[in-house]
């Protein structure tokens, strides 16, 4: 695992941007998984940047999320806003998990088979949660799971609450499970701010652990992790 270290927030979102858009110039096509939340807001801002910058449409791309509220399009949403409306990629080539879905399990087997019919996920950028989690694969979830259902942990809904001020907040949510983002050829994960301090340390200190999903990112062959200083302040404190 390979650890860029950055100051802050900006110079992350910045490092993220480059490494992101350094795989796009250089490919024919490529499979990018994304991610949302407040940490990738600031990569997305410097893609949409380099796109018009480098008069680079992004029609080579294909990109799949990690996940999306049950009974909500509130991610379909912010990439929306925050990203593919910036970029000139064919809306045929988004792709997100439906959490408006009759049928939640069928909705789970379809996004492996569109994860498969890409031929799997050349990046995956992913955050990290305050517990470990990454996408919402919450602290006990199977390192083996696939695209599933899960329930909500009272600190993720926390952490989360201030995206849902003028509706209800979803206490589920499909994720891509930790299997199928291991399957993903390179992972960068992003880490911002001191309440993941924890986290990051667990996760370059910390035994293989289901109750700090995180770890298991040790057992994938390529994954780089852009920090901030408040990310890395516990890991530093033990160097």
């Amino acid at each position: 695992m390979r650890l860029i270290k950055v100051s802050d927030e900006e110079e992350l979102s910045r490092m993220a941007a480059e490494y992101v858009f350094s795989e796009i110039k250089n490919a024919d096509r490529v499979v990018l998984g994304l991610a949302t939340g407040r940490t990738p807001l600031g990569m997305y801002r410097y893609l949409s940047k380099y796109s018009k910058e480098y008069k680079l449409l992004f029609s080579h791309v294909h990109t799949v999320n990690l996940d999306e509220y049950v009974g909500s399009r509130a991610y379909h949403a912010y990439m929306q806003e925050n990203f593919f409306d910036h970029i000139g990629i064919p809306i045929n080539q988004t792709h997100l998990p439906d959490g408006e879905a009759l049928d939640l399990e069928r909705e789970c087997k379809r996004y492996e088979e569109v994860i498969q019919q890409l031929s799997g996920i050349d990046l995956q950028v992913l955050g990290i949660g305050e517990n470990g989690h990454i996408g919402f694969n919450e602290p006990g979830t199977d390192f083996s799971s696939r695209t599933h259902v899960v329930e909500l942990t009272e600190s993720t809904l926390s952490a989360n609450a201030k995206y849902f001020t003028h509706e209800k907040q979803p206490q589920k949510a499909i994720t891509m499970g930790i299997g199928t983002i291991l399957e993903s050829k390179e992972i960068l994960l992003l880490a911002a701010g001191v309440k993941k301090a924890n986290a990051v340390k667990e996760l370059f200190k910390g035994s293989l652990n289901e109750n700090i999903p995180a770890t298991v990112l040790n057992h994938h062959p390529s994954v780089t992790v852009i920090a901030d200083r408040g990310a890395r302040s516990l890991l530093e404190e033990e160097s």
